[in-house]
């Protein structure tokens, strides 16, 4: 890492996978953030972010405040949770204040290997090696970092963090067809293997946190949810590791990723979106109605399944290099309590007391047509059904089966 902090310009690109487009520039001036197109990017037409910094020449500008005043389109390439975790605790190692430094330092630490396609010079961004990891071993590196000590190890687990987001550790992986073996994986991956993160237990989850993460993923996609590749790893201690294949890497191709949170500037801490928002945004968006289906369907998921935890940073849309939009598929799917034991994202306006006819009425309000909504909702209910057999198949602890059966009965 570069120990130097002071970038005060920085250069935007997108990288599908062949070569850099440069996009426009970053600036910083007394707490404001400035950005402008090139024109030889805007002649391609590409929208990054439709809404907040449309295709259109001269300087946007944006004071500090939400995402400290960047827009949010770059502050999605920024980790935060865990990332943020690691990177401000390793500059303090450094006798640096992360109150000293700006967002602009943060996204040269991402540099060119951040989620998404979306790119940044200078680039700071740690190294890695390619050499095989030990998950056990990273599962107690990351709980000592927890714990506050293991700074020997930051700079590594820094360097395997990427830019991913959401206060869980995780790292970025490199997995074979097999399933057997496991190198770093930010940047480049030998042949044979693909891009993937997997998560580990933070201080307030049970060791079976990873199997039920794991069991969600499969009832969602029994539910008609397009859910990316899953498995469980085996771990010494508790019920194994979640891990699932990155859906920003295609072999060694790129999309650029932009979330809710980030295309509407709403602030995923509060509670601020409701389901009907985000089904009007994937339908502008992606301009097909079986891309908005496919978001009332994930809200049919997430209400029945007591996932609340479904704040605007975890829904995602991909856009390839000829700008074509898409929902992306559904991530951090695990049962959750929620703010104050509301659904993050509320349906209708109704967050805590929701019933099978807030989910009809929001398809109604979407054009779904009634008999599609009762297809979609039997098809969910059918789905959670088998959360006792495959928890008890993953071996999620026995208390947690019976407490995450009752709360899925009550819808």
């Amino acid at each position: 890492m570069k120990e130097h902090f002071s970038v005060r310009e920085m250069k935007v690109g997108l990288h599908f996978g062949n070569e850099t487009v440069p996009v426009g520039r970053l600036a910083i001036r007394d707490r404001t953030i400035y950005f402008e197109y090139l024109p030889s990017f805007m002649s391609k037409g590409i929208e990054i972010s439709p809404r907040i910094l449309p295709l259109k020449p001269g300087v946007f500008s944006f004071s500090y405040g939400l995402f400290e005043g960047l827009p949010g389109v770059f502050n999605d390439s920024l980790p935060d949770g865990w990332g943020r975790l690691l990177f401000d605790r390793l500059i303090r190692s450094k006798g640096i204040s992360p109150n000293e430094i700006t967002p602009l330092d943060r996204l040269a630490h991402v540099g060119n290997w951040g989620m998404g396609a979306l790119v940044y010079e200078p680039d700071y961004s740690a190294s890695e090696t390619e050499e095989a990891i030990d998950l056990d071993v990273l599962a107690e590196q990351t709980q000592q970092v927890l714990a506050g000590s293991a700074e020997e190890v930051l700079q590594e687990l820094l360097a395997l963090n990427g830019s991913s987001a959401g206060a869980r550790p995780k790292a970025m992986i490199g997995v074979d067809a097999s399933r057997q073996h496991i190198s770093h994986g930010v940047s480049g991956l030998s042949d044979g293997y693909e891009h993937w993160l997997v998560k580990f237990p933070n201080t307030q989850d049970d060791t079976d946190a990873g199997a039920i993460e794991y069991v969600y993923a499969l009832m969602a996609r029994e539910a008609g949810i397009q859910v990316p590749p899953v498995h469980l790893f085996p771990a010494n201690r508790g019920s194994g590791f979640f891990a699932v294949k990155r859906f920003d890497r295609e072999g060694q191709k790129r999309l650029h990723v932009h979330t809710a949170s980030g295309l509407l500037h709403a602030d995923f801490r509060m509670p601020s979106l409701d389901y009907e928002d985000l089904i009007t945004l994937t339908g502008v968006l992606t301009r097909d109605v079986r891309e908005a289906e496919k978001m009332f369907r994930l809200a049919v998921f997430n209400v029945l399944a007591h996932n609340r935890d479904d704040h605007a940073k975890n829904f995602s849309f991909l856009m390839d290099e000829t700008g074509t939009w898409k929902l992306a598929p559904a991530y951090d799917l695990t049962f959750s309590s929620g703010p104050g034991g509301e659904q993050s994202t509320m349906v209708l306006g109704e967050g805590r007391n929701l019933r099978i006819e807030h989910l009809t009425k929001l398809g109604l309000e979407a054009k779904i047509p009634v008999t599609r909504i009762r297809e979609m909702i039997a098809q969910t209910q059918m789905a959670l059904s088998k959360w006792r057999l495959l928890a008890k198949e993953y071996g999620v602890l026995r208390p947690t089966i019976d407490l995450i059966e009752k709360k899925l009965a009550g819808n």
